[in-house]
């Protein structure tokens, strides 16, 4: 019970060693300060937890703008043996400082009392010790005053209001003995959750809390608050109101889509509040940058609905959580970003700033981004984009997201995303032909998939290859024409085709058309046994040779049937909508 004998301790020190006689002759005087919170409440519930405990506790607010919790006040060298005897033996914080007052504007507790006017100070009461240093020295050996019965402590619970017994609840909740709902009703659960606190300190297990008990567990909870300090925030431009916690974050700049709060105190967190105009294809489109982000990393859950979605990410050194929805022409929604360090505060922190957050009328101005700000290929609203090692293509074989890529981009990969999104794992691979077959870890529903042609095409007939060449820059898969110069290839092997078109080394893995939009094959990486093939010129493995390979693994294909030519826009619209672009991440 080391917290409780703590808090005794600081009790005795307080009432036996200084007796308050205040005299009419103005004195020198000094306060030990152990706390300053940025905003009231917070403050006015630490004096009130420690005014349970403790005597001569005041709240002040400070010209700073702070409020800060103090006893006193003290003649100096009182004042000093108090803060040097409480600092031993770690019944304050050890920032704990003398403060002479001048720093104090006004005294908002105890309610109507104001110790700035007049000189009284707290003075060594003759009748309690000899000096303050025996008194502090007999303090830890002192017998632990009795606490309440298991009846007194029923008969003082009975006595709660309402709003006391949820205060209990949600403490117990905070720390997590408490999973039921806030009620006020102290049924089994809550009982059970009282007897876990009382055995995590160290009291007797009874599961019924009594005031010293309570006075000490609120203590902890809006001690843990009070580190946080979490504060609803109303951004008008961002529109958007939440609870944030201010003592680790402070606002920093808006670059749109974000209103950005950095972290304060070298707390390791961050906020970015986002708030754009914009439809469903805006959410979509966001979901799929902030993927690409380094405050995003890669392992985490993702999902996204027709209206929301939700990006989390976890590393050695990083943690994130996105969430956003439509909410009236709007894409809004926060991140929360931290470093392992802050997990359990932050596992506290996001639920609250879940369930605060509100939609309020506005959206940030397209034009809100900081003067002189050095934007780069590199920078998204000025948060650096992470870049995979490789991209090369890729197309779907089925209405559940299966993808036939080539093995080039399959590995030395610790992951592999569909179209930086969707984490894939590879189900069959076949070195010797160089393709790869990938299954998304969830099924998927793409706008279209392949339709193999079980003829080889026909010689010198017009083709068309999809792709995403500049390095997977592009958002959607281009299409380029050409012909289909020979079925063999330049060894004369029967499994592949040679193209007369110019593709770019990162459209390997991209569907292979004829212009009835059936594939006919896939592309290859475009070098041979070492050698770099001429610009004009593709290799493609046929379509024809890889049915039979394909089915042979457990792959169903879905085999082309006769069908009308296409215009160039019909062709690379199918095109587009069956390729993709597929990334190796490390």
């Amino acid at each position: 019970m080391q917290y409780l004998r703590s808090a005794l301790a600081l009790a005795f020190l307080a009432v036996a060693t200084l007796g308050i006689t205040g005299t009419a002759e103005a004195q020198e005087r000094v306060w030990v300060q152990i706390e300053a919170h940025p905003n009231l409440a917070t403050a006015e519930a630490r004096v009130r937890a420690y005014s349970q405990l403790v005597q001569n506790v005041n709240g002040f607010r400070a010209t700073t703008g702070l409020y800060a919790v103090a006893l006193g006040p003290y003649d100096p060298a009182t004042g000093q043996q108090v803060l040097r005897e409480l600092l031993g033996q770690g019944l304050i914080p050890r920032d704990s400082f003398l403060e002479d007052g001048d720093l104090y504007a006004t005294q908002f507790f105890p309610v109507g009392t104001n110790t700035l006017q007049g000189g009284g100070v707290a003075e060594v009461d003759e009748t309690a010790s000899e000096t303050a240093t025996e008194v502090a020295e007999e303090a830890p050996q002192l017998v632990e005053i009795p606490d309440e019965t298991v009846q007194q402590a029923r008969q003082s619970e009975a006595q709660l209001t309402r709003e006391e017994r949820d205060a209990l609840q949600i403490a117990l909740q905070w720390f997590g003995f408490y999973t039921g709902g806030i009620d006020g009703a102290f049924g089994p659960g809550t009982r059970g959750s009282m007897q876990a606190y009382q055995e995590s300190r160290g009291m007797e297990p009874t599961g019924i809390l009594t005031t010293r008990q309570r006075a000490q567990l609120l203590s902890e909870y809006q001690g843990e608050l009070a580190a946080l300090g979490m504060q609803n925030v109303l951004d008008q431009r961002a529109g958007i109101q939440i609870d944030l916690p201010m003592a680790m974050v402070e606002f920093g700049s808006y670059n749109f889509p974000f209103a950005q709060y950095e972290e304060r105190n070298d707390s390791g967190v961050r906020v970015m509040l986002i708030s754009q105009p914009g439809d469903r294809a805006t959410l979509f489109g966001l979901y799929e940058i902030m993927q690409t982000l380094d405050i995003v990393p890669l392992e985490g859950a993702r999902e996204r609905g027709s209206d929301s979605f939700v990006l989390t990410g976890q590393s050695a050194s990083l943690r994130s959580h996105t969430e956003a929805r439509l909410v009236g022409g709007a894409v809004k929604g926060f991140t929360l970003i931290w470093e392992p360090s802050a997990d359990e505060q932050m596992a506290r922190v996001l639920p609250m700033m879940q369930a605060s957050f509100a939609a309020v009328d506005g959206t940030l101005d397209p034009a809100a981004v900081p003067e002189g700000l050095d934007e780069s290929v590199d920078m998204v609203s000025g948060l650096t984009v992470r870049r995979p090692d490789l991209v090369r293509t890729g197309f779907f074989l089925d209405g559940q997201g299966t993808v036939l890529t080539t093995t080039e981009v399959v590995g030395q990969c610790e992951q592999i995303l569909i179209d930086n999104a969707y984490e894939a794992e590879v189900a069959f691979r076949d070195d010797a032909l160089g393709v790869a077959v990938l299954r998304p870890s969830q099924a998927l529903a793409p706008l279209g998939f392949a339709r193999l042609s079980a003829n080889p095409g026909r010689l010198r007939s017009d083709i068309a290859v999809a792709g995403y060449p500049f390095g997977g820059a592009l958002s959607a898969a281009s299409t380029t024409f050409g012909s289909l110069a020979d079925l063999r290839g330049v060894n004369g092997e029967e499994s592949v085709q040679r193209l007369d078109v110019a593709t770019a080394e990162t459209e390997a893995g991209g569907p292979v058309m004829d212009l009835t939009g059936n594939v006919i094959g896939m592309v290859l990486p475009g070098t041979v046994e070492g050698r770099q093939l001429p610009n004009e010129v593709t290799l493609a493995l046929r379509a024809d040779q890889l049915i039979a390979i394909l089915e042979g693994a457990g792959v169903v294909v879905t085999q082309a049937e006769p069908a009308g030519a296409l215009n160039r826009e019909n062709l690379s619209r199918e095109a587009a909508d069956m390729t993709v672009r597929i990334s190796c991440w490390n």
